[in-house]
């Protein structure tokens, strides 16, 4: 993959931790709602760029983890941001259907209500449709 003088200076500016990994918060361009955050490293910020979809770092199976590739729960880019200290992403996405793994919309689907965690949102999707466990 060929990096542009642009997608070399975007990544310059990231501060990546010790594994080469930068956290990556996703949200939906038009809403604003939060769908869910992930890691990316630098291969995957630069494949992000290039092809306007979002591929992130999965830390589990140390691989380039291409959101919705299995499902088809694809997110694509509007606009990648960098936060103030470098050190954190935004991705304003367009997500295809549900983000979260678990069937919901988001990821962010637990609160804590009178002293319990609680689920507040259920699945969209049963997740065996959407990966086929």
């Amino acid at each position: 993959m060929t990096t542009t003088d642009a997608t070399a200076r975007f990544l310059a500016a990231l501060r990546f931790d010790a594994a080469g990994l930068v956290p990556c918060i996703a949200q939906q361009h038009d809403t604003g709602e939060v769908l869910m955050m992930a890691w990316m490293n630098a291969e995957a910020v630069a494949e992000t760029l290039a092809t306007g979809r979002v591929c992130y770092w999965s830390r589990s199976r140390g691989a380039l983890w291409r959101k919705g590739e299995s499902s088809g729960q694809v997110q694509r880019l509007v606009d990648l941001r960098i936060d103030c200290d470098g050190d954190t992403l935004l991705a304003l996405v367009d997500q295809t259907g549900v983000a979260c793994h678990t069937g919901r919309r988001n990821c962010f689907f637990q609160a804590l209500r009178d002293d319990a965690l609680v689920e507040i949102s259920q699945p969209l999707v049963d997740p065996k449709a959407l990966y086929g466990a």
